[in-house]
């Protein structure tokens, strides 16, 4: 398995403001998709950990630096990249790009949380070696 996991979106007409250029807001929607995705392809989607399982990965950490304005239409690539995995948190480094030019990239802290007690919770075993398997020394 690459240890960078990479996706592609469209920029929608519903994410961009009047000049058809990308609104930050929907930008964090769709990296939510994006994260939502990658979970999915770890083996952990989320319909069956948040309903079943009763565990998820709420953000507890989020940086942005955004760098060139995308606009309506083009085609944006998501890379995700496992840079740190913690008792009971993942950090993530986002990197977006249309071609070869980046547009904006990110750092984002997700923790693993029991649904039901609201309260952090270490990885369990099967979940951290996922993680641990997709952790890059440079990400």
């Amino acid at each position: 398995m690459d240890k960078t996991f990479v996706t592609t979106r469209e920029l929608r007409f519903g994410d961009c403001d009047i000049s058809g250029t990308a609104y930050f807001p929907a930008y964090l929607d769709i990296l939510n998709g994006v994260n939502e995705e990658f979970w999915s392809t770890l083996g952990y989607p989320w319909h069956e950990i948040i309903w079943k399982e009763r565990w998820g990965t709420p953000t507890v950490h989020l940086s942005c630096d955004f760098s060139i304005p995308s606009l309506f239409g083009e085609e944006l690539t998501f890379e995700v990249a496992v840079a740190k995995v913690g008792r009971s948190s993942v950090t993530l480094k986002h990197r977006v790009s249309c071609g070869e030019e980046e547009r904006w990239k990110s750092t984002q802290i997700l923790a693993a949380s029991d649904l039901d007690k609201h309260t952090s919770v270490p990885w369990r075993a099967d979940v951290k070696e996922k993680l641990m398997s997709m952790l890059q020394t440079e990400a």
